[in-house]
């Protein structure tokens, strides 16, 4: 469900009175019904929520939205739209809880609604972000955040740190590790001979070193063990060219060296304002926890916090994130 005090309970119920949903999986949200009910009123939706102890529990049908129940939240007291212990320390026990259930096979994907880092930090959990979250708690020790608008798709050295530390993060071995995930990655997706674009880190890949030497260091040697492991990888890049190539079709996954480098194209072609109207025509765009024993898919925003009870929150990036994870359970079912 996302933390209490975001949108993630608005735009929850707003994916799940989509009858599409109901006939690609069967939906079970892990939150507050109190949070869910709160939502419901505020938007003035005719549905039943139903909570429940269990998955078996479940009704499963358009009209009904089966709830495993936290019971983490007093209502009463919470404030929405902004952080807060209480808030923080329901959110990750969502995750926490699907979590549990996926790794025990009673589930076959996950997908989340934002979280505040700011909200669960102060409850006492200091992570970054659902990425560490999930790769602690499933003791994965490798792992990549990929963002993906259709065929679109970008991978990352680093995410959730300064750009300081990113630059120091830029190392062979990890620059190689993510280009693996990658490959894989779209062999997954059923890509069978996938086409990896890797970025370089400084403006125009270094200029033989001009600009810094970590393509010269770091990037090409990387580069040079995938293609002797048989990978189709081009690069370094220049970061200012690589996703407009990657927009026309020349890469299947794109590998950023940092954060912001991965996440502006991506978001400039996913969300879409309509300046006339006022009004966002496109909110999309899936983030896919890669390298975890488990499917974790999510939305690519925040708890939009401004948002909270206006009716305003967009469930477009869900309604992807759903469908991006269930085309990844099915996938994964028929390989095995």
């Amino acid at each position: 469900m996302g933390d209490p005090a975001g949108i993630g309970p608005e735009i929850t119920l707003k994916t799940l009175m989509k009858a599409e949903v109901f006939e690609w999986c069967y939906p079970v949200v892990i939150g507050d019904v109190s949070s869910l009910e709160q939502a419901k009123r505020h938007l003035g939706l005719d549905v039943v929520i139903n909570p429940i102890t269990t998955v078996s529990e479940g009704v499963y049908q358009l009209g009904t939205i089966d709830v495993i129940d936290m019971g983490l939240v007093d209502i009463d007291v919470l404030e929405v739209g902004q952080d807060s212990a209480m808030g923080g320390r329901a959110a990750f026990a969502y995750v926490k809880k699907a979590i549990e259930l996926a790794m025990a096979g009673v589930i076959d994907a996950t997908v989340t609604n934002p979280i505040s880092k700011g909200a669960i930090n102060m409850a006492g959990h200091h992570y970054a972000g659902h990425t560490e979250i999930y790769a602690d708690l499933t003791g994965t020790p490798k792992y990549t955040m990929m963002l993906a608008h259709h065929d679109f798709r970008v991978v990352h050295v680093s995410t959730h740190v300064s750009l300081r530390e990113a630059c120091d993060r830029v190392k062979k071995d990890r620059v190689l590790e993510v280009i693996k995930i990658a490959h894989k990655a779209c062999l997954d997706l059923g890509i069978k001979q996938p086409r990896i674009g890797v970025a370089g880190l400084n403006p125009h890949c270094g200029e033989g070193g001009l600009f810094g030497y970590e393509e010269i260091e770091e990037i090409i040697p990387a580069i040079a063990l995938a293609r002797g492991e048989g990978m189709n990888v081009e690069g370094p890049v220049p970061a200012d060219t690589i996703f407009s190539k990657a927009k026309g079709g020349w890469y299947d996954i794109v590998v950023a060296m940092y954060h912001d480098q991965g996440h502006i194209p991506l978001k400039l072609i996913g969300f879409v304002y309509d300046r006339e109207a006022g009004v966002w025509d496109a909110i999309e765009g899936v983030n896919v926890t890669l390298g975890l024993p488990i499917i974790r898919t999510s939305v690519d925003h925040g708890t939009a916090y401004d948002q909270v009870g206006t009716n305003q929150a967009s469930e477009m990036s869900l309604d992807n994130a759903v469908e991006y994870a269930v085309c990844l359970a099915y996938q994964r079912i028929e390989s095995n």
